[in-house]
C-alpha cells in the first residue's frame, strides 16, 4: 500500500503522528505538506493529494486540518474520491468495510494524537466487504460518471 498524506497549518501535529504510525506499520507514504506554522488554504493541499489518489499514483490518502471538514469537502470534489471525515474508531472501520473510502480526513482540534493513530490504523487495516456494499458504491460511481 502507498499512502499520500497532507495537512494544512491546523493539522501539522497529527500529520507527524500519522507519519510515525505509517513508518511503524511499514507502509510507504509521501508527505505533501504543509511545512508552515502560518495560515494556509486547505484546498491547496487536499486537491493535489486527492488527484494523486484518484489517478492511482497512491492507493489511499490521509488529510488533516483543524476540523477535517474543509479537507473532506475539498477531497470529495475530485472524481473518484470517497473521503470520509472520521473522529472515532467505529466509523473508521465502517467507512472502509461499507463505503470503500479511499481517503481519510481528521481534525486535529477535534481529536488527540492517540485517537488519531487508532483511527488511522483501523482505517488502513480494514478491507472493503464488497457484496451489497459494492452495489451501493457502484451507484455513487455511476452517478459520478454521468455528471
Amino acid at each position: 500500500m502507498k499512502v499520500a498524506i497532507a495537512s494544512d497549518h491546523g493539522g501539522v501535529n497529527i500529520r507527524e503522528e500519522i507519519k510515525g504510525l505509517l513508518e511503524e506499520m511499514g507502509i510507504q507514504y509521501e508527505d505533501f505538506g504543509c511545512e508552515c506554522g502560518s495560515s494556509v488554504d486547505y484546498p491547496d493541499y487536499a486537491l493535489p493529494v486527492s488527484q494523486k489518489v484518484a489517478n492511482g499514483e497512491f492507493d489511499r490518502g490521509i488529510l488533516i486540518c483543524g476540523t477535517g471538514i474543509g479537507m473532506s469537502i475539498s477531497a470529495n470534489k475530485v472524481k473518484g474520491i470517497r473521503c470520509a471525515l472520521v473522529h472515532d474508531v467505529f466509523s473508521a472501520k465502517a467507512t472502509r468495510e461499507h463505503n470503500d473510502s479511499n481517503m481519510l480526513a481528521m481534525g486535529e482540534r477535534v481529536i488527540g494524537p492517540g485517537l488519531a493513530r487508532e483511527i488511522a490504523k483501523t482505517w488502513l487495516q480494514t478491507e472493503f466487504e464488497g457484496g451489497r456494499h459494492a452495489n451501493r458504491v457502484g451507484k455513487i460511481t455511476e452517478y459520478e460518471e454521468k455528471n
